[in-house]
């Protein structure tokens, strides 16, 4: 086996270009406290929690005493970092597993956000402090069984009935939703698109886990049913009107995936590196190989570039300069490079990647997930596609 000090002396060198002169202190700090926390609580776990789909509830407190969740918002309890460290933080959690991130992408960026963005000064105060301690867990409904890729089709309606509301529908691959207390759910209304909270214990309110799932083994999506679910006028988020309150958590939600992705792919690389230079084969170790080599050397090329674009884009979005479309451009490249750097990296395992000894194909299976929520390649693109021609070709 190899010593920590060449581990160390492997990581060093992994990182070509010195990508960490780019970080603060405080920065690298953070990363060495998330990374502590994964390699202690996710790493000697995580094989057993993929295998019998289980998610870890035991672990959500944790990650709220240490500022993880909801952590690039302001107030009400929320920890104010910045949009660089909630990226490393995201970055770090991938690193363990896809469904650890995802956890702390659909509380922070999705229903936190929502409420933080376009809450009530009530609501804010009623539901942010909890949520960003893990003593509250909620969930963003937005998908539907037939509206994925094109919300604006939503079938979820919410008709008033006297000062409140009944809402009818359903949705599907809602994250948390089993195990959430509140709920932000997106519904059509005679006004267009509104969100509003809804109390999961709210009668007619359904939470199913999906089951089957080949990828995201370790976390927990849903379908949810809405059978004349009644609720009261403020139940509504009155900041939000329209496709634009759920696209703004959903941006959120895709900058995190920017360097989350990016940590699957590095995790998945330094498992290749090591076993190569352990494995032997004709009486020398498998990274003596020039055909090893490249492919390690691919690798590394395309993480040291998505890391690199995963720090512009922080940036940038730190500096308030940050558009719609540079977000594209990162969960687009990074989610498609990363998963083709997990694929390469079980190849170097041979026969033994396809265990959960290993953590290649684990987070290749998982990325299959995280390239298709918040975006599939081809929404990206064809976003992409409109800027540049500046002719949309989504219908």
């Amino acid at each position: 086996m190899t010593t920590n000090t060449s581990q160390a002396a492997t990581v060093q060198r992994s990182d070509v270009l010195n990508l960490d002169a780019l970080l603060s202190a405080e920065e690298l700090e953070l990363r060495a406290t998330v990374r502590r926390f994964v390699d202690e609580r996710i790493r000697p776990n995580i094989a057993a929690w993929y295998e019998d789909a289980v998610f870890p509830t035991e672990i959500v407190a944790e990650m709220g005493a240490l500022g993880l969740l909801g952590m690039h918002l302001d107030g009400y309890g929320c920890p104010g970092r910045s949009a660089v460290e909630y990226g490393i933080a995201a970055m770090e959690l991938e690193a363990g597993d896809s469904g650890l991130r995802t956890f702390v992408s659909v509380q922070g960026s999705l229903a936190m956000s929502a409420i933080h963005k376009w809450g009530s000064e009530e609501q804010k105060n009623q539901y942010l402090p909890g949520m960003a301690k893990g003593e509250i867990i909620g969930c963003f409904g937005l998908t539907e069984p037939t509206a994925g890729s094109d919300p604006s089709s939503m079938a979820t309606f919410a008709r008033r009935d006297g000062d409140g509301w009944v809402l009818t529908g359903a949705k599907r691959w809602i994250g948390l939703a089993s195990i959430a207390q509140i709920a932000v759910i997106w519904a059509m209304t005679d006004d267009g698109v509104r969100g509003f909270l809804v109390p999961t214990d709210t009668p007619g309110f359904t939470a199913t886990p999906i089951q089957g799932k080949l990828s995201m083994r370790a976390s927990i999506q849903c379908d949810l049913s809405f059978e004349d679910v009644r609720l009261p006028a403020d139940a509504m988020l009155p900041g939000a009107k329209g496709l634009r309150g759920p696209f703004s958590c959903l941006n959120e939600a895709r900058y995190g995936i920017i360097w989350g992705a990016m940590g699957a792919a590095r995790d998945s690389y330094e498992a290749a590196l090591a076993y190569s230079l352990e494995r032997l084969q004709f009486d020398k170790p498998l990274a003596a190989y020039q055909i090893t080599q490249q492919k390690l050397v691919n690798m590394l090329l395309e993480i040291q570039k998505g890391t690199l674009l995963a720090i512009h884009t922080g940036r940038m979005k730190d500096a308030g300069t940050l558009e719609p479309v540079q977000i594209s451009v990162g969960k687009l490249n990074n989610c498609r490079e990363a998963i083709q750097i997990c694929r390469d990296a079980r190849a170097v395992l041979g026969g033994n990647g396809i265990t959960l000894d290993y953590s290649p194909l684990r987070h290749a299976n998982n990325l299959e997930s995280v390239r298709t929520y918040e975006g599939t390649d081809e929404v990206h693109t064809l976003i992409l596609g409109s800027h540049i021609t500046g002719i949309p070709a989504f219908r």
